[in-house]
């Protein structure tokens, strides 16, 4: 295939460029005026993104299809303009085994539009296995969750955090909530009143985990990912940690504000940690601008509106992102509240780069031809029946957005264009430069077969 006449985003800045594939990988960058291909795909007045990898989202599958599946959460990421994902473990049963992590891997085939990774959840009855699960090929890493509202996935104590910590080598993702704290903060929960929820699982809260695990990261020389970052006041500390130490928001964080997005949508805008206020949100943004933090993934956490209909707080945190993700994004470009280049960074080469996965996150000859062309001046108003995800809502219904993925190319083959999508189901398992196994993957091509 030929990809002719983008505007291709690359390292050092924007280049109008032809890109051709072969083999499922980037084979030429340039005035490709004379070559031939099996196939074109006209980019012009569009611009060639790295393939955007969301790092972290809930596709519910086993256990939860009534929400998600990997099929149908898969399908709304390539709506989306995401190439790759990296899901996470707190499905039934939990993904904290071998035979679990193959389990996922074997749904994977001929059902996934997009690439795919899985983490590897931190358990108490698992903690000496760690060092060898998180080697296992397609295994993103581990997870930790350290406040509850996960199951049987929860880390609490120093002795027990410092043991996951000190098992193993690759970068350990934190969802850092402190639980004793929550406990003891139950009460503020008000029946029937989301926007408490803030109240509850409070700034304080957020910042005891995040020290602690910071403290005891760097009494194990471990790195580690700090997942959906939503105050001022653990920036300030992670700014302290950048040497082993990455940050990551959500567009949820960067988009909504309390308490305005608990009175307009209620339980819909109820997660974990919370949205917090503005002057939390400009400190995000502020972090985005000085280049602190790493990624911005959606936390993809899809619950039916049945559910989110209970009276809080028995109505479940999370919502929906996978397809919104980079409308979003593309949104607070044309606002300019961060340029395209630093998107790529923050939603294609930052994700690669922490959790190591090969042959993604930039344009360069030889890596993966995961592609996501947008355009920039496409403007769309989101609705909820666009969403693919079986839940079938947004919390941004509503919101007209500027800049819209209009085609997704996994291994050099369309799987999405203007809104529709194409070929069958042909995502595959990440490959992770880390893994000590993942030779068992699919393996590079030989040099010949990139010309």
């Amino acid at each position: 295939m030929i990809v002719r006449g983008g505007y291709c985003v690359m390292p050092w800045g924007l280049v109008m460029a032809d890109l051709g594939v072969r083999s499922g990988r980037i084979a030429a960058i340039g005035q490709l005026g004379g070559s031939l291909a099996e196939s074109e795909l006209a980019a012009h007045h569009l611009h060639v993104l790295p393939g955007v990898i969301d790092s972290q989202v809930h596709f519910r599958e086993p256990g939860l299809e009534h929400k998600e599946d990997l099929r149908t959460g898969s399908a709304a990421a390539a709506l989306g303009g995401v190439t790759t994902v990296l899901e996470m473990p707190n499905t039934a049963p939990p993904t904290t085994t071998a035979s679990a992590l193959a389990d996922k891997l074997a749904r994977l085939e001929s059902r996934a539009w997009v690439n795919a990774g899985f983490f590897i959840g931190a358990a108490p009855d698992n903690v000496a296995d760690l060092a060898e699960l998180e080697q296992l090929p397609s295994c993103a890493g581990i997870k930790v969750f350290m406040g509850s509202s996960t199951g049987s996935l929860l880390i609490e104590g120093d002795e027990l955090l410092s043991r996951v910590l000190g098992s193993g080598r690759r970068r350990v993702a934190i969802h850092a909530e402190d639980e004793g704290r929550l406990l003891e903060r139950k009460s503020a929960a008000m029946a029937g009143d989301p926007s408490s929820h803030p109240r509850w699982r409070d700034e304080i809260s957020a910042l005891m985990a995040t020290a602690r695990c910071l403290r005891l990261a760097r009494e194990k020389a471990r790195r580690v990912h700090v997942l959906h970052v939503s105050t001022a006041e653990e920036l300030v500390l992670l700014a302290g940690y950048r040497d082993l130490a990455t940050v990551e928001l959500t567009p949820q964080h960067l988009t909504l504000v309390a308490p305005d997005c608990y009175e307009r949508l209620g339980t819909r805008a109820q997660m974990n940690p919370p949205i917090r206020d503005a002057r939390h949100q400009a400190a995000l943004w502020r972090a985005v601008a000085d280049g602190l933090v790493d990624v911005v993934a959606s936390d993809h956490a899809p619950h039916t509106l049945h559910e989110k209909s209970a009276i809080y707080p028995a109505s479940p945190s999370g919502m929906p992102g996978v397809q919104t993700l980079l409308p979003l994004m593309l949104n607070h470009v044309h606002a300019e509240r961060l340029s395209l280049q630093r998107l790529v960074e923050l939603l294609c080469t930052g994700p690669a780069r922490v959790y190591g996965i090969a042959a993604k996150g930039r344009l360069g000859v030889g890596m993966d031809a995961d592609l996501t062309l947008v355009d920039l001046r496409r403007k769309v108003r989101l609705k909820d029946e666009m969403m693919a995800s079986k839940c079938g809502w947004t919390p941004f219904a509503g919101q007209d957005v500027t800049g819209w993925p209009v085609a997704t190319l996994v291994g050099g083959k369309v799987v999405m264009r203007e809104g529709d999508l194409f070929n069958a189901p042909m995502g595959r398992p990440v490959r992770f430069e880390e893994g000590q196994r993942s030779e068992s993957s699919s393996p590079p091509p030989a040099d010949g077969d990139l010309g």
